[in-house]
């Protein structure tokens, strides 16, 4: 296991958020489901990421969920809140309100309203610093179609904008380039389904989603994966395979969906999403159902 010594490493989980039944924000049920987190080995929250719908939300919920996140959290316990808006002095906005409510450090997107150029995504994050949080930079070129590519990574880094960077591409050959051009650079995993590859490559954090459902297996895996001992990524390896059919649907369209079912499965609180997310299609739900149940039945949690 990799020794967490920064308060954005280690496994943080991008939360699902819970709702009434009438759609308005459970918040007890969400600072429960922190501390459960908390009490079952993980080491932080994501609050306000894609996962936890921030696009649908009011800015009273979204500041309440921080708060809530940051109350809910017990000592050593870190929270990481997103913070993506359309413009850049939102986005920086967003990262002092996390830091007045507690935040140890901030997850922040590039400008995703259009295909922004490298400059302009340096501007982006010479704003969000003003908050003086440190930044996570998140990589998400399939959904803000703006490419955080090792080159302008490493720039963002040596201005000592950016402490990390959350890698969702799922192409592992980046994390020897960004290791390169940025040694200093954290990595972090940010897809579920390349958890061991990029373990393997050196990551020191996971921003995760199927810890919402299972922590304990998830894990153990992520500390099987980043131990650097060859004994333990063979230990490793038939608990990802075991695993690995439910840890990708994190990285499809209905990912948000599919982590609430199988958290509704093993008995925590996920619940409907707000729209535009519709309930998932009855072959959907019956399939992520399934690997949620295969999971369970070989004794993972």
């Amino acid at each position: 296991m990799t020794t967490r010594t920064q308060p954005w490493q280690g496994i943080h989980v991008a939360t699902a958020l819970p709702f009434n039944d009438g759609l308005s924000v459970d918040y007890a049920a969400f600072g429960e489901h922190v501390a459960w987190l908390a009490a079952n080995g993980c080491d932080g929250v994501c609050p306000n990421g894609s996962l936890g719908e921030y696009q649908t939300l009011t800015d009273e919920e979204r500041a309440k969920v921080v708060e809530t996140a940051v109350a809910a959290s017990p000592e050593g316990f870190t929270v990481m809140p997103g913070v993506a808006a359309y413009g850049a002095a939102e986005s920086r906005r967003w990262a002092e309100q996390a830091r007045d409510a507690g935040a140890a450090s901030v997850l922040a997107l590039p400008p995703n309203t259009y295909r922004a150029d490298a400059d302009t995504v340096v501007d982006h994050y010479r704003e969000v610093a003003k908050a003086g949080l440190p930044i996570v930079a998140y990589n998400n070129p399939l959904d803000t179609k703006v490419d955080l590519v090792p080159p302008l990574l490493a720039r963002l880094y040596e201005e000592g904008l950016i402490v990390a960077v959350k890698e969702f591409t799922g192409d592992v050959r980046r994390a020897y380039e960004i290791a390169e051009l940025a040694p200093g650079l954290d990595l972090l995993i940010g897809t579920d389904d390349v958890l061991l590859e990029m373990g393997l490559a050196g990551a020191v954090g996971w921003i995760a989603g199927y810890p919402n459902a299972i922590p304990q297996s998830t894990v153990e895996l992520y500390n099987l994966a980043t131990s650097g001992s060859m004994d333990d990524i063979a230990t490793a390896l038939p608990i990802y395979r075991d695993l690995h059919p439910l840890l990708r649907w994190d990285s499809k369209t209905e990912f948000v969906q599919s982590i609430k079912l199988s958290m509704d499965i093993v008995g925590r609180k996920g619940g409907a999403c707000r729209q535009p997310r519709l309930p998932l299609s009855p072959e959907l739900n019956a399939r992520i159902a399934a690997d949620t149940e295969a999971v369970l039945a070989k004794g993972y949690k």
